[in-house]
């Protein structure tokens, strides 16, 4: 492999004295492995970032399938951001995707009322908090003027908590919701809509805690907090292929089919035994261990006595997302996304540039269209056919020009533990990123970021392993990675 820059004296920090400086080993190249690695090799380490699929990525991957249309570059699942997700923006810069995964200029979600068939929006202006929401919300149709008020009331009320308190963390979002009076309707239009997408449940399952960050900081910490951006080309693309470049620029070794088997310490700090099919096994030594694998994987791993409660990691539930992709013979769908209530159907997306269906001869006038489906625990295993029967009719319903259109593909991707569950009492389960044990760190959207499930707690878990690694190693304050606002 080719050695980043070494940070001139570092050898002398080490316990381990070893003269050519620290070695560290990141297991798991999803985004928080990715992130951990790029920080500890721009920092002048000599890193090795062991994954046991074919591609980085983790979550976020693209795959090829050949449909009745043609061959389609399929993401697994829709993926969005918010412009408040600056670790995540800070990612996408490292890597040099940014401009591949754009934002809009101000946020403005349509959301289509199946029952009534009237679309509203929820759109900001460039007014300060809490007024840049202030009319959309008034004109909002999908609540009456006293469920608007009443909207009013509990923002305010969200505004004035602190997400990081303990107490909040017990408690339900639901049950928070009713006591300031909000209407089931208001719940399903409003509170859900948005909550079900960045919290993957329902109120009544939430955590107040995660709820209130949620909402505090993607609608009022910044008239521009929501706006949302998502990628124009294959998440593969951007979490594979250009992450892959820019390890590689940094000096990491990058093992892929690779599996960690065991973790041991010993005076000379750790050994991570890994498994390469045909290749064997191979030890790796390490002044660093990033575990930046899910919650199970990482009890499995983790030496005994090396974290406080070890066995509260097996309590941190998990919860589904359902994909449904649908290839039209023809456009049914004139906006980029829309989200729906009184309908089955949550968020769908126009996927057909992405996937590359417009480039394929013939199949100019074609349509892809993705259906994301969060807490989807009644619908993850059931059958195609069924998800079908239930399915198409209502996209028909919302989109009228779907009416009679001929289908080329439909199929369902399934991520039966997308994220972890957000439940109430989740806080008090979930690491920091150090250990316990010297040299051993904890990273993963499940780790205590404060964020839920999300692309950006996965890059903050990444980065906040990766200071707590440099600071043990003798860096100074000046030269750690930078944390986001």
């Amino acid at each position: 492999m080719t050695s980043g820059a070494r940070r001139p004296g570092l050898r002398h920090a080490l316990p381990s004295g070893r003269p050519e400086g620290a070695a560290a080993v990141v297991i798991g190249g999803g985004l928080a492995g990715t992130t951990a690695a790029l920080a500890l090799a721009d920092a002048g380490l000599r890193v090795t970032l062991v994954e046991g699929r074919p591609r980085l990525g983790g979550l976020v991957f693209s795959f090829r399938r050949e449909s009745g249309a043609g061959e389609l570059t399929v993401d697994n699942g829709q993926h969005v951001y918010l412009r408040c997700c600056t670790a995540y923006t800070r990612l996408l810069e490292r890597i040099g995707a940014a401009q591949l995964v754009p934002l809009q200029d101000r946020m403005d979600v349509p959301v289509l009322d199946a029952d009534r068939m009237r679309l509203g929006r929820l759109r900001r202006t460039a007014l300060p908090v809490p007024l840049h929401l202030a009319r959309s919300l008034a004109g909002y149709p999908h609540l009456s003027p006293a469920e608007r008020v009443g909207v009013v009331r509990a923002t305010l009320a969200l505004k004035g908590l602190d997400p990081a308190d303990p107490a909040l963390d017990g408690v339900d979002f639901g049950s928070w919701l009713r006591r300031y009076g909000q209407s089931a309707r208001a719940v399903e239009a409003l509170w859900d809509l948005v909550g079900i997408a960045t919290l993957n449940a329902r109120a009544d399952e939430v955590s107040m805690g995660l709820a209130a960050k949620v909402f505090k900081t993607g609608l009022l910490s910044a008239p521009d907090a929501a706006d949302i951006g998502w990628s124009r080309v294959p998440l593969g693309d951007v979490h594979d292929a250009l992450a892959r470049t820019a390890l590689e620029k940094a000096g990491v070794r990058i093992a892929l089919r690779t599996r960690a088997g065991a973790l041991t310490r010993g005076d000379d700090g750790w050994q991570v035994t890994v498994e390469n099919g045909p290749h064997g096994s191979e030890q790796l030594a390490a002044d660093t261990v990033v575990l930046a694998v899910p919650q199970r994987e990482a009890h499995t791993l983790l030496p005994d006595g090396t974290l406080d409660g070890k066995d509260r990691l097996l309590d941190i539930g998990t919860a589904p997302i359902l994909n449904l992709h649908v290839v039209y013979d023809r456009k049914v769908l004139r906006r980029p996304f829309f989200a729906a209530v009184g309908s089955p159907v949550q968020w769908v997306f126009d996927r057909t540039d992405a996937s590359g269906l417009t480039q394929l001869a013939g199949r100019e006038r074609c349509q892809y269209l993705a259906v994301s489906q969060s807490a989807a625990q009644e619908e993850i295993d059931q059958p195609v056919a069924k998800l079908r029967a239930r399915y198409l009719p209502e996209l028909e319903r919302l989109l009228p020009a779907a009416r009679g259109a001929r289908i080329h593909d439909f199929f369902v991707t399934r991520e039966r533990t997308a994220t972890f569950a957000p439940a109430p009492g989740v806080g008090r389960l979930r690491p920091a990123a150090r250990t316990q044990a010297p040299g051993l760190f904890l990273a993963g959207a499940w780790t205590a970021t404060g964020w839920p499930a999300t692309m950006e707690s996965a890059v903050r878990s990444g980065t906040a392993a990766a200071r707590e690694a440099l600071t043990e190693l003798g860096f100074p304050q000046g030269q750690l990675p930078q944390e986001a606002a």
